[in-house]
């Protein structure tokens, strides 16, 4: 990740030096706020114009109310239908946490405290114009890499 890399208020925009492809790793170490709400991980291509917003190619919402992560991706503007199916909630108010988001060639594979969470099939065909990591919400991050 490089040294322009921003983290401000909780909010975390990094660079993926060249894009993503498969056999990459991508790990965000935290500690979640006491009463959180909701922490969102956002795997995102740059804009091709101005007034548009990139693909997305995996979005993570963590919401603690709903003891859910969601997870979904936009093409061309357009977000799919979301997965939601959880075999364990693995986030607790206060506590620190390891998620490591594996990029395989058929999916996201993402685990967390080493346990995996759930994956995610690939929506967007081109892995390389992933070039953004964000990471915002009720949490103190201490690692992104």
């Amino acid at each position: 990740m490089e040294e322009k890399d921003k983290k401000e208020h909780g909010e975390y925009i990094g660079e993926i030096k060249g894009g993503l492809r498969p056999s990459m790793k991508l790990v965000v170490m935290g500690i979640i706020n006491k009463k959180p709400k909701s922490i969102e991980v956002t795997l995102s291509s740059k804009p091709q114009e101005e007034d548009t917003e990139g693909d997305v190619g995996l979005q993570l919402k963590v919401s603690f109310m709903d003891k859910a992560v969601q997870r979904n991706a936009r093409l061309a503007g357009k977000w799919g239908p979301a997965e939601n199916t959880l075999s364990f909630f693995p986030f607790a108010p206060g506590e620190s946490f390891k998620m490591e988001i594996v990029c395989e060639h058929q999916q996201f594979r993402i685990l967390v405290d080493g346990q995996p969470l759930c994956g995610f099939s690939h929506r967007l065909p081109k892995l390389a114009s992933l070039t953004a990591l964000r990471v915002f919400g009720d949490l103190q991050l201490t690692k992104v890499a």
